[in-house]
């Protein structure tokens, strides 16, 4: 990994950080937020690679864009390129609010690939944050013939959109996707909304699960060269 920081005059409302992160778990932190390539998943694939790039980081948001491309291992997660933020981790049910902003966009849509919202909880609040006993994912984007793990739940109505909410299990852990009908390049919400939604619909232990991360990023499974491009991002948790 390779990082220069660039520090702006003492007026000015952001520090502009750059990183280059190309190695398979390489990552970066800054200003509340942390980055990483985190190509989990490269050994499924016959060949590829990944890049992502920090562009600007300041206490309210950042930019970052990630190019891949990956083939083989057909229905094979190869990476979850993300920003994260930076949380106190405690239970669900005390956090009022998890407003969340992010604009975005692919520059090639020919491929398989998600652009979503990744979120742990477990009863231990220092269990791996690799995973959790449950997932909440929130596909703001969706390309390609591929689905979120389990089965479909039918339509439900969160925060004023309608999702297509999935659920199955992952080895141990309880996954939960609610997916966009369309791809939403623009987005600001509150997630909150969506485990409110599951504590009340789908029996969420709200009040015994803890928050453990916070991120959004995108999944690709195979495709030619593209790159996500996150011009917006940011995340607050109250």
């Amino acid at each position: 990994m390779k990082a220069t920081v660039f520090v702006l005059a003492a007026f000015a409302p952001m520090v502009l950080t750059q990183s280059t992160l190309c190695g398979q778990y390489d990552h970066f932190s800054a200003n509340g937020y942390d980055f990483n390539n985190n190509n989990w998943g490269k050994g499924s694939a016959t060949s590829g690679s990944q890049c992502t790039y920090v562009q600007s980081t300041s206490t309210s948001g950042v930019g970052w864009r990630t190019t891949w491309a990956w083939a083989g291992g057909q229905d094979k997660v190869k990476s979850y390129a993300y920003s994260g933020r930076q949380i106190e981790k405690k239970p669900v049910s005390q956090y009022k609010s998890l407003q969340t902003k992010t604009q975005w966009s692919y520059n090639n849509t020919n491929i398989r690939a998600n652009v979503a919202y990744d979120l742990f909880t477990a009863a231990d609040v220092n269990h791996d944050t690799s995973s959790g006993d449950y997932e909440l994912m929130v596909w703001l984007g969706k390309f390609g013939d591929i689905s979120p793990i389990g089965k479909s739940q039918g339509q439900v109505n969160v925060a004023g959109t309608n999702w297509e909410l999935f659920y199955g299990p992952n080895g141990q852990m309880q996954v939960y996707s609610f997916v966009a009908p369309n791809a939403m390049t623009s987005f600001n919400s509150n997630l909150k909304d969506f485990f409110d939604y599951l504590t009340k619909n789908k029996a969420f232990p709200a009040s015994t699960q803890n928050l453990i991360t916070y991120q959004f990023g995108t999944e690709p499974f195979t495709g030619d060269k593209t790159t996500l491009s996150v011009t917006q991002w940011s995340a607050e948790a109250s």
